[in-house]
């Protein structure tokens, strides 16, 4: 079970490095941008360009901070102990899917199963927190039980 959570979680920080790859190079792509932008005489439409430049740096500074944040959260969730209840960096298999509890990744595959990666503070995240085997909740008209947490 150790491996299967080793392997998922080495899955979103794939994922986290490259939303952090791709912010970085957005960003420094409209810093240039906005660098290399000489005044023309049409001042109205100068004065707009530069804002919508600077409204793309401060949209991808924003992303960096977000994925920077991601990538702190899944750290301390590195080596976290398998629990009989779920937790962050619980894996919780239930009736309607697997769930990983650690950052939202979206779908993950591993071997042949699916896994979902939510953030703790999602909408289901925040109902599977300190589920034990054999609970049940309600979610978006689907009703949830645990079969395994781990």
């Amino acid at each position: 079970m150790q491996e299967i959570k080793s392997s998922l979680y080495q899955l979103c920080l794939n994922f986290i490095e490259e939303r952090i790859e791709t912010a970085e190079f957005a960003l420094k792509q409209a810093r240039e941008a906005s660098n290399d932008d000489t005044k023309s005489s049409a001042g109205d439409k100068y004065e707009t360009s530069r804002e919508m430049m600077q409204q793309d740096i401060d949209r991808n500074k924003r992303l960096l901070i977000d994925a920077e944040e991601n990538q702190r959260v899944l750290h301390s969730l590195k080596d976290t102990p398998i629990s009989d209840s779920a937790r962050n960096g619980s894996i919780v298999y239930t009736n309607q899917g697997n769930f990983y509890l650690s950052i939202s990744a979206g779908q993950l595959h591993l071997d042949k199963d699916t896994y979902f990666a939510i953030s703790a503070v999602s909408p289901i995240g925040k109902l599977l927190l300190g589920k034990r085997n054999g609970e049940t909740f309600d979610f978006n008209g689907k009703k949830y039980t645990i079969k395994e947490v781990a």
